[in-house]
């Protein structure tokens, strides 16, 4: 199999997967953290990543996104166990790789802190001290590194300075790095622009920026250790025009735009969303409004705006990824 910047640099765009805890949902499990998965049910969490692959992905996620020990101690969880649930996660991905007998690229999963950090909070009291969080991702990174990923996938920032601290601790290991943001609906007053920006209120060019800047890296320049940016996710409750598909054709215009202005090469692409609004339904179980044919329905737009990396995020599972694939393959 190519080196995974080798594949990166070809033409021929790629497909990531779908859900995991979506996934495990739907198979009727409900953790309190869904790392716990891969210890508690490890021949479901193998399965779902087979069945991704089967459906088409080229790369898959490990099930780390809340793997760090910050999170495992508000699941009641010691945080010593942290670094055996990542090697699990990594192992069982590993094993459905080698049962589908494909070519799939493994990326580690890293996902936000639970909370604010102190960067952003402006002190320690209401967030986690920036101290806590570099240790935290140094932590996931390094054991997911030994346990051989071929890339880190920073998904779902809120925070694009938690970014920024995550990929100055990830950049020592020497892999390839993607960073995903997750962004809501913003609109310029004055001029009536729509903007998406983070929680913490980061658009994409203030990723860029921060990345660049140096800000948590005593001013080194972290954008040169980031092949990928991007988007996952999307919190929008509103409008639908500013959810799932459209989100991501949305946000990628802008973050093309945000590159072009900057003096470094542009970067690789990713969007995976969500398959659109959040509902409840009788039983008030949580379900997502988009079906995989509506969502496939918009990868060539995706493509067209400059997307690269394609997969979902929350409602998606495996029959939106088999759905892509068969609209990425229409369009190649």
């Amino acid at each position: 199999m190519k080196p995974f910047l080798e594949r990166i640099a070809e033409d021929r765009p790629l497909l990531y997967d779908g859900g995991l805890g979506t996934e495990l949902f739907a198979r009727g499990i409900e953790l309190a953290n869904s790392a716990l998965a891969n210890e508690l049910y490890p021949g479901v969490v193998t399965d779902i990543h087979f069945d991704y692959i089967e459906s088409g992905s080229e790369a898959i996620g490990t099930n780390t996104f809340v793997a760090s020990y910050p999170h495992l101690e508000m699941a009641g969880k010691d945080a010593s166990e942290s670094d055996g649930l990542i090697r699990r996660s990594v192992d069982h991905a590993r094993a459905a790789i080698e049962r589908s007998g494909r070519e799939v690229y493994l990326a580690g999963s890293i996902g936000p802190l639970p909370g604010a950090i102190e960067a952003d909070s402006g002190d320690t009291e209401f967030g986690i001290a920036n101290s806590i969080a570099r240790d935290a991702h140094v932590r996931v990174g390094t054991t997911l590194a030994e346990a051989g990923v071929d890339f880190f996938c920073v998904e779902t920032m809120f925070s694009a300075n938690e970014a920024a601290l995550a990929v100055n601790e990830l950049a020592q290991f020497g892999l390839p790095i993607a960073v995903n943001q997750t962004y809501k609906y913003t609109k310029d007053r004055a001029t009536g622009e729509v903007i998406y920006k983070t929680d913490w209120g980061h658009s994409a060019s203030d990723l860029l920026e921060i990345l660049a800047g140096g800000a948590q890296s005593e001013g080194r320049d972290l954008l040169g250790h980031v092949q990928i940016v991007g988007l996952n996710c999307g919190a929008e409750s509103r409008r639908d025009e500013h959810t799932g598909m459209p989100y991501a054709i949305n946000g990628i215009g802008q973050l093309k735009h945000a590159m072009a202005s900057r003096p470094e090469p542009p970067k690789r692409m990713m969007a995976y969303p969500n398959a659109g609004k959040a509902r409840l339904d009788e039983q008030h179980r949580t379900y997502y409004a988009n079906t995989p044919e509506e969502m496939a329905a918009f990868v060539p737009d995706l493509l067209e705006a400059g997307a690269y990396f394609i997969g979902g995020c929350c409602g998606t599972g495996v029959a939106h990824i088999r759905a892509f694939r068969e609209a990425m393959d229409r369009a190649a």
